[in-house]
C-alpha cells in the first residue's frame, strides 16, 4: 500500500514537471506580457464629420516615426463617405485618455454607429488599409 502511494506521488510530481516544461516550450504568453487597449466603441460626436458613414481615426504621437507614415496612408482614403482624423497624444490628450489609448500608432476603422469594425496597431500598408475598407463597405 505504501509503495503504491509513493509511486502515485512520484508520478504526479513527474507529470507536473513535464507539464511545466511543455508550457514553457509551447510559447505560452506570461501574464506580465504587455497588452494594449483597443476601444470597441467610439462616440462619433467626438470626431470629425460625425455624419460620415465611415471614420478612419489615427491615435498617434509626434515622437513616433511610424505614426507619420501611417498618417500619410490614412489621408489617402478620405472622401465623401470616409472622414479621416489624426489625434496626436499631446494635442488630443483628452481623447487618448477617454478611449484608454496606451499604444500608438493605432488606426481604427469605425462605422456610422461608432462601432470599431477593424483596427491596426503599428505600421499598416496602403493595400491593407484599402482592402479592409473595401471589405467593410
Amino acid at each position: 500500500m505504501l509503495v503504491r502511494l509513493v509511486a502515485v506521488v512520484v508520478l504526479a510530481g513527474v507529470a507536473a514537471i513535464v507539464a511545466a516544461v511543455l508550457a514553457r516550450r509551447s510559447g505560452t504568453v506570461p501574464e506580465s506580457s504587455p497588452s494594449w487597449t483597443v476601444p470597441a466603441q467610439l462616440d462619433r460626436r467626438d470626431f470629425a464629420r460625425p455624419d460620415a458613414p465611415w471614420l478612419v481615426v489615427l491615435f498617434s504621437s509626434a515622437t513616433c516615426e511610424v505614426c507619420a507614415s501611417v498618417w500619410e496612408r490614412a489621408q489617402i482614403v478620405e472622401g465623401a463617405e470616409v472622414a479621416v482624423q489624426n489625434l496626436e497624444a499631446k494635442a488630443d490628450v483628452g481623447l487618448h485618455e477617454r478611449y484608454r489609448i496606451d499604444a500608438v500608432p493605432l488606426l481604427l476603422l469605425v462605422d456610422a454607429e461608432g462601432v470599431v469594425r477593424r483596427h491596426f496597431l503599428g505600421p499598416v500598408s496602403a493595400a491593407d488599409l484599402w482592402g479592409a475598407l473595401a471589405e467593410l463597405r
